[in-house]
């Protein structure tokens, strides 16, 4: 049996999927087809997505694959400590949580963003 897979879109992965990017169109179709798979769109990186792309955030959220976080609590005291909100968000969710206790990995067409950071990175760059 394989190990789960729980992969982040930060607001660059969706904005990717939006204009044909195709690595980032393969990790939504698994996400729907593949038992196993899961795709997180934190809100607060959707909100940059669509402020890059309109019509993103309600694109994929519509989509049966990929699950919206919430900002919560955590996330909130989260998003304190980082540049931009999208990216805070999308760090705290890859975090481990018991229903992923170790984390995910954010999925991301800028991965130099994230060198340094505390997360485990999927390039979609073209």
């Amino acid at each position: 049996m394989t190990e789960p897979m729980h992969i982040v879109l930060d607001e660059t992965a969706m904005t990717a999927a939006g204009t044909g990017n195709v690595l980032a169109s393969r990790l939504i179709h698994r996400a729907h087809a593949e038992a196993g798979w899961y795709l997180y769109a934190p809100a607060c990186a959707l909100v940059e997505a669509d402020r890059a792309r309109p019509g993103t955030a309600e694109h994929l959220a519509a989509l049966p694959g990929i699950t919206v976080l919430d900002l919560d609590l955590p996330a909130v005291l989260a998003v304190a400590q980082q540049a931009t909100w999208a990216q805070a968000h999308a760090q705290h969710a890859a975090q481990p949580t018991p229903d992923r206790p170790d984390g995910a990995i954010i999925a991301t067409t800028t991965p130099e963003r994230w060198k340094g950071e505390p997360v485990g990175v999927l390039d979609l760059a073209p």
